[in-house]
């Protein structure tokens, strides 16, 4: 068949098709609404994981292309609910402020930031948060994370050392404490002890941080980590360090450095494991990966539900439709059509009932990906591979559940078939 006859005959199905849906509206609509709320929801789906990618690879960027975290316990989906024999790296040793000193003085490192995290009741004058979050970091902390102070400035690297009462307040504990007013300078209280606001802290929204109450949304401080330490009651096996390798550093060997250092100073010999873990922006990518593949397929679970819906349909609509255009086929092969151009033309008008509907989907889940964008921080989107793979799906379904109308349609006989009333 030639390429001009298939068009033809592509274009007969269409009209053919949207014949079909104004002679038969519930029939029809309850295919082409199976189909779109498959597509709606695995485009949905497809939008928000990749918006949410985005964000997390944004925020993974913020530390650098090459930082790495050192930690007490590797990280890894599910975590590990045994016991000290099945997990033995909860017997892990902590990390110290040692270790982070000696990774410092590293001819490959930059930068070395100590993390640790909690919250703590804050008040200024009249004004009480129960529970705002708080990070306790090194005085190196803005080399690792993106991000500006304005007005203030950073705590030094003295007063961190000297574990000065001095924070750093983000915008949003900025407007619940001091309103519109100036809080450079003034005293608040965390957990009932004094401390000086030096400096606003403006960061930027992401998945990683709004997920871990570290976007600007939520009210957060940040103080020297030698004052947590000192004043607050630090938990040391919680410690995590965000290394910074030179710019001219390979990641690798940086991080075979590190390990050679670490393992050095905890005395470790050749035969014993690592007692801590090195964390790449790879590996938490991966561990999102993970996470969020699991519920993608979840989803595609669903979006197969609501096709099986709409080809179940497709089958029901194309067998009527052939018993009603019965003498039509009669004429048609009676003029010299051939089954292929009959089971051609059915498949086409099949595949362009629930196209329909897919189309019908992917408007639903680009509007949805619209509003996750006004309403949220992540960056929502849907991905161009999506779209075809939702428009070929749909397209495949019409053929898949078409074809036995369509085949039962081609083998009519030309003669019964003119003679049917």
């Amino acid at each position: 068949m030639r390429l001009l006859d298939r068009l033809t005959i592509i274009k007969e199905g269409v009209g053919i098709a949207i014949d079909a849906i104004r002679s038969n509206k519930v029939r029809a609509s309850l295919t082409i609404m199976g189909v779109a709320v498959g597509v709606f929801v695995v485009t949905a789906m497809a939008a928000a994981v990749h918006g949410i990618r985005a964000s997390f690879q944004g925020d993974v960027d913020a530390f650098g292309a090459t930082s790495f975290q050192v930690r007490r316990r590797g990280i890894q989906l599910g975590g590990c609910d045994g016991t000290d024999d099945t997990c033995p790296d909860r017997r892990n040793p902590a990390l110290t402020l040692g270790e982070a000193a000696a990774i410092r003085r590293l001819p490959s490192v930059q930068a070395v930031t100590v993390i640790w995290g909690d919250s703590r009741p804050f008040r200024y004058r009249d004004r009480y948060l129960q529970d705002v979050g708080y990070d306790a970091l090194s005085a190196e902390w803005l080399e690792t994370d993106a991000g500006d102070i304005s007005p203030g400035r950073n705590f030094s690297a003295l007063e961190e050392q000297s574990a000065a009462r001095v924070v750093i307040i983000n915008d949003s504990l900025q407007s619940q404490l001091f309103s519109d007013g100036d809080p450079i300078g003034k005293q608040v209280q965390i957990a009932s002890q004094p401390f000086t606001v030096i400096g606003v802290y403006h960061t930027k929204a992401g998945f990683l941080k709004t997920m871990d109450g570290r976007g600007p949304d939520k009210p957060r401080a940040i103080i020297p980590f030698m004052t947590a330490r000192r004043h607050l009651g630090l938990w040391e096996r919680g410690v995590v360090m965000m290394v910074k390798p030179r710019p001219e550093a390979q990641q690798a060997e940086v991080m075979d450095d590190v390990t050679a250092l670490l393992r050095g100073m905890r005395g470790l010999r050749p035969s014993q494991p690592n007692n801590f873990a090195l964390v790449t922006s790879e590996r938490m990518m991966e561990t999102f990966d993970q996470i969020f593949g699991a519920i993608f397929m979840v989803g595609l679970a669903l979006s197969a539900v609501g096709l099986l819906v709409g080809g179940v349909g497709v089958v029901a609509i194309m067998m009527i439709s052939v018993t009603e255009r019965t003498r039509e086929i009669g004429v048609r092969k009676a003029l010299g059509a051939t089954k292929g151009t009959i089971l051609w033309q059915f498949l086409v008008e099949a595949a362009t009932l629930t196209s329909i509907g897919a189309v019908i989907g992917l408007v639903g889940g680009a509007g949805i990906a619209m509003l996750i964008n006004q309403l949220s921080p992540i960056p929502a989107s849907v991905p161009a591979p999506a779209i075809v793979a939702a428009l070929l799906g749909s397209a495949f379904t019409g053929i898949l559940f078409g074809m036995m109308p369509a085949a039962r349609a081609a083998r009519l006989d030309p003669v019964e078939a003119l003679r049917y009333e």
